[in-house]
């Protein structure tokens, strides 16, 4: 079954808190996790950015949801309890507690007011879209879809530019990433050879122990094996090790299974790799907003509490 949302998840969790105890964030995750038979594979799903398992998430924004309508409190650090309204809301036999139901108590509709949207800008469908998500997964989503949009966009400008300045580019590119040693070096060392099958050749490291071959195509069609045997061959009559070959488009699935079959170290970059790299290492973009995600220090307050 599919990972329940944070508004399924509510009821679920409060009752796991109705027998008055505190319970520990991973003993909500581990019981709610066995209550819906998530699978190993659906407990480890991790979100976009790869630091937290989104079950774990999900249940994180339950309590505070919960815990915004005053339903549990939290008496310690990654500690949960259900709260004396809690039980009466339970008393109540609900069928579901979700947003909706939350914003009877005037605790939640402030909490809502201030973080909400303005209704009028989203349609019907994306509020109903808000509601089965996290916070921190909206967050990570806005983000992916201007992330994939930018690299979309990035890609067209590259492949609209001149073969030379796409050489230039995955200098600059190779050199941002730890390769080369100073963008002059590197582009000295990149330079046209007689050699069929290699652009040009660049440090592997800034004192120049181990060079790595390139071949740089701005195409449009599929790279295939060919192209690839070609450039091996190229590596071998220079009794080179390593290789990348970079293209705007894509490589065939033979062309990466022969890459992968050789010994010669061949690392493929395509467009769209092409993209994300430069994305990650600042090449052609720049910065526009930045924000900070911030959450409580809970040290600091137990600093208060034992005092």
């Amino acid at each position: 079954m599919p990972i329940p949302d944070c508004q399924t998840l509510m009821l679920p969790c409060l009752k796991f808190l109705a027998d008055g105890g505190e319970y520990s964030n991973r003993e909500a995750i581990d019981h709610l996790s066995a209550e819906f038979q998530l699978t190993e594979e659906e407990k480890k799903e991790l979100l976009p950015s790869r630091k937290q398992a989104r079950f774990d998430n999900r249940v994180h924004w339950v309590k505070v949801y919960l815990g915004m309508a005053q339903l549990l409190s939290s008496p310690r650090r990654s500690v949960m309890k259900i709260t004396s309204r809690g039980v009466e809301v339970l008393k109540t036999n609900p069928a579901r507690i979700d947003i909706n139901f939350l914003s009877q108590f005037p605790e939640f509709q402030e909490f809502r007011s201030r973080s909400r949207k303005k209704a009028e800008l989203r349609s019907p469908e994306e509020a109903e879209a808000e509601l089965e998500q996290s916070p921190d997964e909206l967050m990570e989503t806005a983000y992916q879809t201007l992330r994939e949009n930018l690299a979309q966009e990035l890609l067209q400008q590259v492949k609209s530019c001149s073969p030379f300045f796409f050489e230039k580019l995955v200098v600059h590119l190779l050199v941002r990433m730890g390769y080369g040693g100073s963008v002059r070096d590197a582009g000295q060392a990149l330079q046209k050879s007689s050699d069929e099958g290699i652009d040009g050749l660049i440090k592997e490291d800034r004192l120049g122990l181990d060079v790595i071959y390139i071949q740089a195509k701005r195409w449009e069609g599929t790279v295939g094996r060919p192209e690839i045997q070609k450039f091996a061959g190229a590596l071998q009559g220079k009794r080179a090790r390593k290789g990348v070959f970079i293209t705007t488009s894509g490589f065939s699935k033979e062309a990466v299974e022969y890459a992968q079959s050789i010994d010669s170290k061949i690392i493929l970059i395509d467009g769209t790799a092409l993209a994300e790299y430069m994305i990650d290492f600042d090449v052609g973009v720049s910065k526009v907003n930045s924000y900070v995600i911030k959450k409580i220090d809970q040290e600091f307050f137990e600093e208060e509490l034992g005092s």
